[in-house]
């Protein structure tokens, strides 16, 4: 058994060298096995942090021009993160990407049923309206509730500074630098004169 699969092990289940070892002597040296056993016993990183309780973090604030304000709540495990000039910035950048993007909910699991199913309604009839066969109607307004509650929901909205990717996979993506759990609990927008 080599040390350097162990340490390999070791850094992508965030699991101390002594675990490692003995996954891999389980698995009779054969790692991608080890590596399986581990995920099982939800023994990696992103599992693990996943389950950690997030009620640190900042409140933070942007201002657009003085039209748009926002205010935008993201938690992490510890004060010693929420004082990190990273996590700072990324409120910074997720305030304003709501500022630009207006966004409804935070994710899909915050949409009210009634919104679903008044979408679900209209896409139906919608559907139903083209003349598509019967047993198509559910695949098709499935689809389209996909794209259309993915343009309101935060964490689902193409990021403005990095379209390629996802605003859960910018906070994904800090969540692995700074080695925590890290999550967008919720946000206020307001426009000037807009009629709420």
């Amino acid at each position: 058994m080599k040390i350097e699969e162990i340490k390999r092990l070791k850094n992508l289940t965030g699991v101390g060298l002594t675990d490692a070892k003995a996954a891999l002597e389980q698995a009779n040296g054969d790692f991608d096995k080890a590596l399986e056993a581990m995920r099982k016993k939800g023994m990696t990183k992103a599992e693990k942090r996943g389950e950690r309780e997030a009620r640190a973090g900042l409140i933070g604030t942007y201002n657009h021009d003085n039209r748009i304000g926002v205010l935008v709540e993201i938690n992490c495990e510890t004060d010693f993160v929420a004082r990190n000039e990273i996590f700072v910035n990324l409120v910074k950048d997720v305030a304003m990407h709501i500022a630009a993007s207006n966004p409804e909910f935070v994710s899909s699991e915050n949409i009210p049923a009634e919104a679903r199913e008044q979408a679900t309604a209209e896409f139906t009839d919608k559907v139903k309206g083209e003349g598509k066969p019967e047993n198509m109607v559910p695949n098709i307004v499935e689809g389209m509730l996909k794209k259309y509650f993915a343009e309101k929901c935060l964490l689902d909205q193409p990021f403005i500074k990095n379209p390629d990717q996802t605003v859960s996979d910018y906070v994904k993506e800090h969540n692995a630098r700074l080695g925590e759990n890290i999550v967008v609990r919720r946000f206020s927008r307001i426009a000037l004169g807009e009629i709420v």
